[in-house]
C-alpha cells in the first residue's frame, strides 16, 4: 500500500492490471506524429473528478467531469471520505472519456499533469495515485500542478495575456491576490485570514435553508445566493465590509458570516419561524451579503492595483486584472470588478464560468505552460507527495500593508 503523507490514511492505489487493461481499451494506433505538445490533465483537489486533453495551441481535444455537487448538497457540505470514495469510483471512467473524446492514444501524450496541491488530502491522493500508475505504465513525464497556479493561468488559454498581470483568485477554498510575473513566478499581495468567500456563501445558504427553496433546491450555496439576490434589496440590511480600516490587501469573511447569522436569528424571531424554515426576507439577506462581499473584494483589489502601479510592477495604462476561481463566475461580483477596472484604467478578464470552477482543462493547460517554459517536468516520480496546504509564490503582503495606501471611494452602482 502506498502512503504518500502521514495525513493520507488509507491511500487509493489502482492495481497495475487495472491500469494495463485501461490502456488496452484504446484502439488508436500508437506512434502517430503530432506536431504539437499534448497534455492530459487530471484534477481531484476537492469534489469534482475532472480530466482533459489539451494541445499547446490551446485546443481542448477532449474533456470529462464528474460533479459531486448533488451528493454534498444532501449532506450539507463536503465530507472528505465521501469525496474520496466518489473520486475512486469515477476517476478511471473520467480519464478514459477525456482520452476517447480527444482521439489521442495515451502513447502520444507529451506529459501527464495532475493537481498535487493544495486541496483535500483524501481527494488529492486519489488523483495522484492514479496518475503515477499511468505515468509508470506509459513512461511519460509527470508535471505536478499547483491548483491556484492553474486557476491563475487559465486566462492565457482563452485570451492573449502577457505577463505581468494581477489575479484575484476567489473560490470555495481559496481567496488571494497575486501579481503573476511568469508561469511559476507569483508575488502574493494578500489572502483570506480565515475562510474563503465561496465557503462563506455556502454557510449562509445552509443557514437560510435555501436547499428547501423551490427555485434553489438543486443549486450550490453560492449559486443559490446569486440567484435569490436578484430578487432582493441589497440595502435592506446595513452590513459594513470586513477589515474596513485595515490598509492592506488581506481578506476576511468569518465576521460577515457571523453578522449574517445574527440577522437571520433576529428575523426568525420577528417572523415567528423555526430554524430551517424559509424567511420572507431571505432574498434581501442574500442580496446584502453578496453586495457586501463584492465591496470587500473590490476595495482590497483596488489597493493591490494602486500598490502595483506605485511600484511599477504593473503598466500604468491597460494593466490586466484577472478574476478566476468558482466565485468569479458570479456575475454580480464581475460587474463590481468592472466598475473598479473602469475607474483605474485597467482591463478585467475572466475565464468563461465553466473554466472558473475546477476542471481538467486548466490543469492540462498549466502542464502546457510548464512544458513550454521547461519548469517542473519530472522524469523521476520517486518521492512525489501531495500537499493539502501550500502557499502560492513569494508573500509580500507585509510590504503591501506597510505602504498603507488609502483607497478612494467608488460608487458601486451595479
Amino acid at each position: 500500500m502506498l502512503i504518500l503523507t502521514k495525513t493520507a490514511g488509507v491511500f487509493f492505489k489502482p492495481s497495475k492490471r487495472k491500469v494495463y487493461e485501461f490502456l488496452r481499451s484504446f484502439n488508436f494506433h500508437p506512434g502517430t506524429l503530432f506536431l504539437h505538445k499534448i497534455v492530459l490533465g487530471i484534477e481531484t483537489s476537492c469534489d469534482d473528478t475532472a480530466a482533459a486533453v489539451v494541445d499547446e495551441t490551446g485546443n481542448v481535444l477532449g474533456e470529462a467531469i464528474h460533479s459531486q455537487t448533488e451528493v454534498h448538497l444532501r449532506t450539507g457540505g463536503i465530507v472528505p471520505p465521501a469525496a474520496q470514495q466518489l473520486h475512486r469510483e469515477n476517476i478511471q471512467r473520467i480519464v478514459q472519456e477525456a482520452l476517447s473524446a480527444s482521439r489521442i492514444s495515451p502513447s502520444d501524450l507529451s506529459a501527464i499533469a495532475t493537481t498535487i496541491k493544495p486541496g483535500l488530502a483524501l481527494s488529492l491522493g486519489v488523483g495522484l495515485s492514479f496518475s503515477l500508475q499511468l505515468v509508470g505504465q506509459l513512461k511519460k513525464p509527470f508535471i505536478p500542478i499547483h491548483h491556484m497556479e492553474a486557476h491563475a493561468l487559465t486566462i492565457r488559454l482563452t485570451n492573449k495575456v502577457e505577463f505581468p498581470f494581477l489575479v484575484l483568485l476567489i473560490s470555495g477554498g481559496h481567496c488571494l491576490l497575486a501579481l503573476v510575473q511568469g508561469v511559476s513566478d507569483f508575488l502574493l499581495l494578500g489572502k483570506s485570514l480565515d475562510i474563503a468567500p465561496g465557503d462563506m456563501l455556502d454557510k449562509v445558504a445552509r443557514r437560510l435553508s435555501l436547499i428547501k427553496h423551490p427555485e434553489c433546491s438543486t443549486m450550490s450555496g453560492g449559486k443559490a445566493i446569486e440567484h435569490l439576490a436578484k430578487q432582493g434589496n441589497r440595502f435592506h440590511f446595513d452590513i459594513k465590509p470586513p477589515l474596513h480600516h485595515a490598509k492592506n490587501c488581506d481578506f476576511s469573511f468569518t465576521g460577515l458570516q457571523h453578522v449574517t447569522d445574527k440577522i437571520i436569528m433576529k428575523k426568525e424571531k420577528e417572523e415567528g419561524i423555526e430554524k430551517g424554515q424559509i424567511l420572507s426576507s431571505a432574498a434581501d439577506i442574500a442580496a446584502t451579503v453578496q453586495h457586501t462581499m463584492a465591496c470587500h473584494l473590490v476595495k482590497r483589489t483596488h489597493r493591490a492595483i494602486l500598490f502595483c502601479k506605485q511600484r511599477d510592477l504593473l503598466p500604468q495604462n491597460n494593466a490586466v486584472l484577472v478574476a478566476s476561481g468558482g466565485v468569479a463566475s458570479n456575475f454580480y461580483i464581475r460587474r463590481a470588478l468592472e466598475i473598479l477596472t473602469n475607474a483605474t484604467q485597467c482591463t478585467l478578464l475572466c475565464p468563461p464560468p465553466r473554466l472558473c470552477t475546477d476542471n481538467g482543462i486548466m490543469i492540462a493547460w498549466n502542464g502546457i505552460e510548464r512544458l513550454r517554459a521547461g519548469l517542473g517536468i519530472l522524469h523521476d516520480i520517486e518521492g512525489i507527495r501531495y500537499e493539502p496546504k501550500c502557499p502560492l509564490g513569494v508573500d509580500i503582503s507585509k510590504e503591501v500593508g506597510e505602504a498603507s495606501i488609502k483607497v478612494p471611494q467608488l460608487k458601486m452602482e451595479i
